[in-house]
């Protein structure tokens, strides 16, 4: 990976990303609601500060800020997208420095939204500021999207999308919000993971009973809930629910190759994670169930008493949250049908199931090997000194799919977040090298966009 040598230029940067950093722009909950609106007012002001034309739009939720270049008919059009708004920073006395003040400690900085994803979508910014002071123009014409929603499902984007078609016409979108293999690893993503989720309830008697008095007569609530989150899998990690797998796209040859020159995924999950070992679909490795299978989660259960000691009730309900990750081409709306389907079949005649269909989105997949990205290789190689890795990631990011469908573009994933970093938990960090080099990796792609 190329050095950086500190300048007052890149202090200059620095200092500005941490003045990003302090917003408290937590989509989620409406407390923060100002500090988000704030937040996109500063990037308003940063945008015009640089020379390009900005507009913050209102939506039902929190802003969008758009900002352009001086377009030139002869070159093509790239959308860059990111966001603003991060996630809460609870369990908060898990956090060893204040969340929203900038801490530096060696070649880190920590606080919330540090990786995701104001440091990665700076550095997009601060290239295209870099690039217009020294040539006055860009070598591409340059659309910035960045959003306050993304953490919360981007509810109000596909709309925006749909309703400024015209005016976001672009050939390709490129986006950092994803991540690398390791340090000076350039990667390439691409390929996301889509996401399906749901909450049930099991409702038993009227009111909590006495475990004694009643108990071995009634359904416990809790009980139930606990037989149908054991019913999502078998023995060997396979999702049961009846024809979950029936659209799944395997993974191709080349995939399983490119994947297992990486370094030890086995190894680096168990590390990364801290588990006692590893478990899931076999005949799959670690990184080929994180990237390319999908799975059934449960994310929280719960019912009856939670406090100290016993108090031995039979609870009146409980619950249950799950998520699906999903691969091409599963359909977020089909899995939840069948999910919903397979709950309500498996629940006992001696409860009632209430099911809650949550947010969802498809997976992403593009051609790697496409011109743009070819050209995204060509920019990461010049960036890092190193050959690109192509990969897959678990996760969702579910407006990539909506920029395909209806802005008709690829997007071309180029992470440079870390698997240390700690996105959505206490103590999120992002690496300063990798700022910097992101602000290198925005110029030559430039370039290598501009063919």
């Amino acid at each position: 990976m190329s050095s950086f040598t500190p300048s007052d230029k890149t202090q200059a940067q620095q200092e500005e990303f941490f003045e990003y950093l302090r917003f408290s722009s937590i989509s989620t909950d409406q407390r923060f609601k100002g500090d988000v609106d704030n937040c996109a007012d500063w990037l308003v002001a940063k945008f015009a500060k640089m020379g390009l034309s900005p507009e913050k739009h209102p939506t039902s939720g929190h802003p969008i800020v758009v900002a352009k270049s001086t377009p030139k008919p002869d070159r093509p059009t790239v959308l860059i997208y990111g966001h603003y708004d991060v996630q809460p920073v609870d369990p908060l006395e898990e956090w060893d420095t204040p969340p929203f003040e900038p801490t530096v400690k060696g070649d880190k900085v920590f606080c919330r939204g540090a990786t995701d994803n104001k440091g990665q979508n700076f550095a997009h910014i601060l290239g295209v500021e870099e690039a217009l002071k020294k040539h006055g123009e860009l070598p591409v014409n340059i659309i910035f999207l960045i959003e306050g929603e993304e953490e919360i499902g981007s509810p109000n984007l596909p709309k925006f999308l749909e309703d400024h078609a015209d005016s976001l016409k672009c050939d390709i979108c490129a986006v950092s919000d994803t991540g690398m293999i390791a340090p000076g690893i350039p990667t390439m993503t691409y390929g996301l993971r889509g996401i399906a989720c749901l909450e049930f309830t099991i409702h038993g008697p009227s009111l909590d009973l006495h475990s004694g008095v009643y108990g071995g007569a009634i359904a416990n609530p809790a009980q139930v809930v606990a037989g149908l989150v054991a019913k999502l899998h078998d023995e060997t990690g396979r999702v049961m629910i009846p024809g979950f797998y029936d659209s799944v796209k395997g993974l191709e040859k080349w995939e399983r190759e490119m994947w297992a020159s990486l370094p030890d995924g086995d190894a680096a999950t168990l590390e990364e994670t801290g588990s006692q070992g590893l478990w899931g679909e076999q005949g799959y490795t670690a990184l080929e169930q994180r990237w390319g299978r999908p799975t059934a989660e449960v994310n929280g259960i719960g019912g009856g008493y939670q406090g100290e000691g016993s108090k031995t009730v039979i609870p009146r309900e409980a619950m249950a949250k799950l998520s699906f990750r999903l691969v091409p081409d599963q359909e977020p709306a089909e899995i939840l049908q069948i999910a919903n389907a397979f709950l309500k079949e498996n629940c006992p005649p001696s409860c009632r199931i209430d099911v809650e269909l949550g947010h969802s989105g498809p997976s992403y997949v593009m051609d790697p090997h496409s011109d743009y990205g070819k050209a995204a290789q060509r920019a990461l190689q010049q960036t890092f000194d190193s050959e690109p890795r192509l990969i897959r990631e678990g996760g969702s990011i579910p407006i990539i799919q909506s920029i395909k469908d209806i802005l008709h573009v690829d997007s071309l994933l180029l992470g440079l977040a870390l698997p240390d970093c700690q996105i959505h938990a206490p103590n999120e960090s992002f690496t300063l090298s990798n700022f910097h080099a992101g602000i290198q990796l925005n110029r030559a792609l430039m370039e290598e966009l501009a063919g």
